[in-house]
């Protein structure tokens, strides 16, 4: 297992992870086939890419929703799908989501005090129910919602508010990450700001570790120290957040960041947009060689040959790609 520079454990280790969904006898769903990277305890670490290259499967892996194919997530250095029952239960509260839709995350049967009361109750946090309430409080006013609304029920709150309530459920245990995915995208715009600034500061305030997933590269950019790029299943780069946008290597990469908007519509003209040919294939029968291949004005014959190698080209930058792998010769 990988070890950070200064010789700590990293808080998550992701080491060669496959998921695969068998639809049937000769269909399998390869959502991710061979995924690796760390997250350091503090930081914030965003996973990006298009719709269905295998990103919520990340989160939902880590977190144990899924058992992996293959490959191994390390928390605190355990393998948390080799770990024992008692050890799990530790592990439920060390990690905990945010998930998109802050509607459909919320059981409308039930008030905020109870939802948010949920897992503090399974793992008997409290001694008594005056303990609870005061917790719940605080929470609800961490998140800048009012007490005094508790007892109210999701349909009651706007998505901004029920996206709150689902940041204070995340928060109730202390965990050590919270994985939220993509939880700003089905918001309105003018509230995604506050919900970006509300994960920024009870960052600062409780010191926290968030895996980021989302599609929006300008908000990974703002929010992310280092990030990954992921496409088909597959991790195609992954550096500092001011390394990836200024010099990204990846083809892959390249293209989602010509497409980001530029406010100076004098720059905007003359910037020149990198666009792919065809649809992403189904991760049903991935293409052979780089599964990016198909779509990349780069490819050459290797490319639809030979799968690249996961390397590190610069000092904390890591890509797949022969052409970056050819030209570093």
């Amino acid at each position: 297992m990988a070890i950070h520079k200064n010789n700590k454990l990293p808080l998550v280790s992701v080491q060669a992870l496959k998921k695969h969904f068998f639809l049937n006898k000769h269909q399998t769903i390869k959502a991710l086939n061979g995924v690796s990277f760390e997250i350091h305890k503090g930081e914030t670490f965003g996973l990006v890419g298009e719709s269905g290259c295998g990103k919520s499967t990340v989160g939902r892996t880590i977190m144990g929703l899924y058992p992996p194919t293959a490959g191994q997530v390390y928390i605190h250095g355990k393998d948390i799908h080799q770990a024992s029952a008692q050890e799990n239960k530790i592990r439920q509260r060390q990690i905990q989501m945010i998930f998109q839709d802050p509607y459909a995350s919320l059981n409308p049967r039930a008030t905020i005090f109870e939802i948010i009361a949920e897992p503090l109750e399974i793992h008997r946090v409290h001694k008594n129910k005056n303990d609870l309430r005061q917790h719940i409080d605080s929470l609800l006013k961490e998140v800048g919602l009012n007490p005094a609304h508790a007892h109210r029920y999701p349909h009651e709150f706007s998505g901004g508010q029920r996206q709150r309530v689902g940041i204070a459920r995340a928060l109730a245990l202390e965990p050590d990450i919270i994985i939220a995915d993509e939880p700003i995208s089905a918001l309105d715009v003018s509230i995604q700001a506050q919900i970006v600034l509300l994960l920024q500061r009870l960052q600062q305030d409780k010191k926290l570790t968030y895996l980021f997933i989302a599609h929006d590269l300008a908000m990974v950019k703002y929010l992310s120290d280092r990030v990954g790029v992921m496409y088909l299943g597959q991790m195609a780069e992954l550096a500092s957040s001011h390394e990836l946008y200024t010099n990204p290597l990846h083809p892959y990469t390249q293209a989602l960041l010509s497409a980001i908007p530029v406010p100076d519509p004098d720059l905007e003209k003359k910037r020149q947009r990198i666009l792919l040919k065809g649809e992403l294939p189904s991760a049903i029968n991935p293409p052979a060689g780089c599964v990016f291949h198909t779509r990349c004005p780069q490819a050459q014959a290797i490319c639809r040959q030979q799968l690249p190698v996961w390397q590190e080209h610069a000092p904390g930058h890591f890509a797949a790609c022969h052409l970056i792998a050819e030209r570093n010769r």
